[in-house]
């Protein structure tokens, strides 16, 4: 055998093996060893996962992965950001291509346990909606009886769209896409009367529009997406670690805890929650195999939840998302972090 093949062969081996080794519960030690965070996104979704001219991954997902790596490797910047479409993320986080799946995916029953994934948290309360051209002269989602209606494959869109209509004795035809860049394509060219997915999705979308002014999503919500991070069933450190560090970013929004005074307070601060929180008592981080700084550093990279919801999503961006359910508990939302004790 050639040198070359001879190399060739044991590389591909040892990618195996280590992709096999992630696979089976030890994913901590594997992306220390690689030193790079391998996580799932979308495809293109501004807001949530989307790479600029240069390349460079930004949005509400993307911060999530900066802010794990932070936490795990103590660089925001070792993240390897993996597209994936509805249909192949699962697949590439159960065999061991990503370490972690921050990809606006709802957290279900089939998925928790058929599946074998494990769902972290909620990073978004969401719920599917519907977009339409104004000029369409429809007002409200019962209206669309006999619309032709994109939708991604591989979604609990399929399955809430089809009980919808159902439900409400109307009948429609889907045009089915893969992606969300195709939805925008496909309903851009008039292939459909309507583009479904999650609400957050669709103004994300109709954001970036060159005339989004044309286009309305409706008033009904038929559906409830918890949408959130999620791991590989079996590997229970790893699980603790992206859902703490989940639980650290809203946590921070909570005591008050910013990109801008985070040192200050890591000096200063006599909140006995905070000082845990920012590694300078008890070292939490030791009882998960990182370093006393781990939620300091993963808060750091992006900000709090709030900073991260805001710089990314919020109704100060093209976006223009409100708050709403995700805004924190103590102010009549949902978003709740678990006690740092």
């Amino acid at each position: 055998m050639k040198k070359s093949a001879l190399f060739g062969s044991v590389t591909a081996f040892a990618l195996a093996a280590t992709g096999a080794m992630a696979a089976e519960g030890d994913t901590l030690k594997e992306v220390k060893a690689r030193g790079v965070l391998n996580c799932g996104v979308n495809t293109g979704l501004i807001g949530f996962a989307a790479p600029d001219a240069n390349g460079n991954w930004t949005g509400f997902d993307v911060a999530f992965c900066k802010a794990v790596a932070a936490a795990v490797l103590g660089d925001a910047t070792k993240v390897k950001y993996v597209p994936t479409t509805g249909q192949t993320r699962f697949t590439a986080l159960s065999s061991g291509e990503v370490d972690l799946l921050a990809r606006n995916s709802t957290w279900t029953f089939q998925r928790d346990t058929d599946l074998k994934l494990d769902f972290v948290g909620v990073n978004y309360f969401d719920g599917q909606g519907f977009m339409v051209r104004k000029d369409l002269g429809v007002s409200s989602a019962k209206e669309l009886d006999g619309a032709t209606i994109c939708i991604q494959t591989g979604t609990t869109t399929e399955l809430n769209l089809a009980d919808y209509f159902k439900a409400n004795n109307m009948t429609y035809q889907p045009v089915n896409i893969d992606s969300n860049a195709e939805g925008e394509q496909q309903y851009m060219a008039g292939a459909c009367d309507a583009y479904t997915t999650d609400a957050s999705g669709l103004a994300a979308t109709r954001a970036s529009f060159a005339d989004p002014e044309n286009h309305i999503i409706l008033p009904e919500i038929i559906s409830k997406e918890p949408l959130g991070p999620a791991v590989r069933h079996g590997d229970n450190n790893w699980g603790d670690i992206t859902r703490w560090t989940l639980y650290a970013l809203i946590a921070a929004e909570e005591y008050g805890v910013t990109s801008a005074n985070i040192e200050e307070l890591s000096k200063s601060s006599t909140n006995p929650e905070v000082q845990r929180l920012l590694g300078t008592t008890d070292n939490l981080g030791g009882m998960i195999g990182l370093d006393a700084a781990w939620a300091k550093n993963a808060i750091k990279a992006g900000g709090n939840y709030g900073e991260i919801f805001a710089a990314t999503i919020g109704e100060q961006t093209p976006i223009g998302l409100a708050r709403g359910l995700n805004a924190q508990w103590t102010q009549g939302g949902l978003m709740y972090a678990m006690p740092f004790r």
